[in-house]
């Protein structure tokens, strides 16, 4: 899926960090969208029920009708549907996905308490730990304290102080060597307390938050749509952006009517 973007301004391209115990999935998703061009951060599309046609049927039973096919009458209803915010209509359609992304993203996206999620837990398996690595760092916005500027790309030089055999001495090395040392470092600390005899509910704890987290969320057409609608603002956060915009992919196949409805709707508002 294209994000609008120059690759080579891509802060996530080129760009592969898999720990080698890592496997790869056996479940053959229907459909699968990667997100940020690392091979690993993902959505995937397990299951759905109902077609446009559902939504048509749903809305027609208030006047005791029932369609077998969609016509042409069908999707203005549709679009009215939509445009009025009659979309109750919506929620007889269902997906199921999948989802492969860092810590910080599952966050963002269980705030949306209309889904249902089960997720991978730490406690039981070690088994597919995989980290979200960027090559490139977007700036800090200057007034919007949520922010970043998502042009404006950097891979800073950074001082840290590093401890010798005698003393502290700094070293000047790229943010992204650092954050891939960093990674390497929390795997090592992580693999040596469980080769020790640590509980993995304890030893998680030294995993950094762009360790990538897989769950399943179902939702409904209506709250997919309010989900989307929110998480594709340019105020969101670029990562969230592009499992919102790999979620409108998915639910454009599927319901195709509905969908394009709700695209007229808000390029009408916008």
């Amino acid at each position: 899926m294209s994000d609008g973007r120059d690759p080579k301004h891509n802060p996530h391209h080129d760009f592969k960090v898999t720990v080698p115990r890592a496997a790869p999935f056996e479940e053959k998703p229907l459909r699968s969208i990667h997100v940020y061009r690392d091979g690993i951060g993902r959505v995937d599309l397990v299951d759905y029920m109902g077609t446009d046609l559902t939504i048509v049927n749903s809305a027609r039973v208030s006047f005791g009708k029932h369609k077998e096919t969609i016509d042409e009458k069908d999707e203005k209803l549709v679009n009215y549907l939509v445009r009025h915010r009659h979309t109750s209509t919506f929620e007889h359609n269902v997906v199921t996905l999948r989802f492969v992304v860092p810590l910080f993203v599952r966050s963002q996206h269980h705030r949306h308490r209309t889904w249902s999620y089960n997720e991978i837990s730490r406690r039981y398996t070690d088994v597919n730990i995989q980290f979200y690595q960027p090559n490139e760092f977007r700036t800090q916005h200057k007034s919007n304290r949520q922010a970043s500027n998502a042009e404006e790309l950097i891979d800073p030089p950074v001082m840290i102080n590093r401890p010798s055999n005698v003393e502290l001495y700094k070293r000047e090395d790229s943010a992204s060597f650092l954050l891939n040392k960093h990674h390497r470092d929390s795997m090592d600390l992580y693999n040596g307390l469980i080769e020790a005899g640590v509980c993995r509910e304890q030893a998680r704890g030294v995993l950094p938050q762009n360790m990538y987290t897989e769950y399943y969320g179902t939702v409904n057409l209506n709250n997919l749509l309010k989900f989307i609608d929110l998480r594709t603002h340019e105020g969101a956060q670029w990562e969230i952006q592009k499992v919102a915009e790999a979620c409108l992919d998915i639910a454009e196949d599927l319901w195709p009517v509905a969908v394009g409805a709700y695209r007229k709707a808000k390029n009408e508002a916008g």
